[in-house]
């Protein structure tokens, strides 16, 4: 197996663009992280609990951390983040990798991730490292970037890429769909598992208004297979004609498309409801579905 099959991103990449987005944050360019971290924090409302040590995992931007703490929910708030340059003064926080957590078995009541774990080599490991940490009865939830992210841009690139040079690097990452994200949640072993889907649509003058926001979120491409040869601006030429001739709305502007894939599910608790043995119902299903005699 290649290194690239085994481990597809490049996760050092990963930080230098983050950090680099972080340093230099332009004003609206952090929509994604501010509308995830709404919406999670606001599913979290949902459960009538307080969590006495919840952990924020990987938000680097810090839009996350803000809304938890804003929303009074968990009594001590950290955050593991993998370079403490994404730390604020004041914030208690770890240095360390998602798929090496430092947190002890049974340790913290709840883990919240925003765009983070679909971008980690070994998604399963972190799961399962994050059930470990869980209290029993305690709590994750997550948003990740969905199978149909960006599938325009993909699909532009890889045309253009195709017509100019007979053949295509990857360009864009691979996105787990909702399937793929509710058996992994059930293989790492949590408990009443749920998992739902918002897609989110943007829409730009151009590519290269969508690009220069992707490089502002610290989204460009950091996969390992991606091809090392300098791009030339020729094939973003013939990626922005085909976008604009595929994808763009009668006034002329460009969808681009990013799902969200919302996960929950808890650390296994005998108090938690169990679904119901096999032949243990009080009606048959046929007598259930027959007629209801008239009186």
């Amino acid at each position: 197996m290649t290194e690239a099959a085994a481990a597809p991103f490049d996760r050092s990449l990963l930080d230098q663009r983050r950090l680099r987005a972080h340093k230099n944050a332009e004003p609206g360019a952090d929509f994604l992280l501010q509308a995830v971290a709404e919406e999670l924090v606001d599913r979290l409302s949902l459960v009538q609990r307080r969590f006495a040590i919840g952990v924020d995992l990987a938000g680097h931007g810090g839009q996350l951390a803000a809304r938890l703490v804003a929303g009074g929910q968990v009594e001590r708030l950290v955050r593991v983040e993998r370079d403490a340059r994404f730390l604020r003064a004041g914030e208690e926080g770890i240095v360390a990798d998602e798929e090496a957590l430092p947190l002890g078995d049974e340790s913290v009541d709840l883990v919240v991730s925003a765009l983070s774990l679909h971008l980690t080599n070994d998604t399963p490991g972190a799961l399962v490292q994050i059930r470990r940490a869980l209290k029993p009865d305690g709590l994750f939830l997550a948003a990740l970037l969905g199978g149909e992210t960006l599938n325009e841009l993909r699909s532009s690139l890889l045309a253009a890429e195709a017509e100019l040079m007979g053949g295509a690097s990857p360009r864009v990452a691979p996105f787990a769909d909702l399937r793929e994200a509710g058996a992994l949640l059930q293989r790492t072993g949590f408990a009443l598992p749920v998992i739902d889907q918002d897609r989110l649509t943007v829409r730009y003058d151009t590519l290269f208004h969508l690009m220069r926001d992707l490089r502002a979120m610290g989204m460009t491409n950091m996969l390992r297979a991606r091809s090392r040869r300098p791009v030339s601006r020729r094939l973003f030429l013939k990626a922005a004609e085909i976008y604009a001739e595929r994808f763009a709305d009668p006034d002329g502007r460009l969808r681009a498309t990013f799902d969200i894939v919302y996960l929950s599910g808890w650390r296994p608790h005998d108090s938690q409801q169990k679904p119901l043995k096999p032949g243990s119902a009080q009606m048959s299903l046929a007598e259930a579905l027959r007629p209801k005699a008239e009186g």
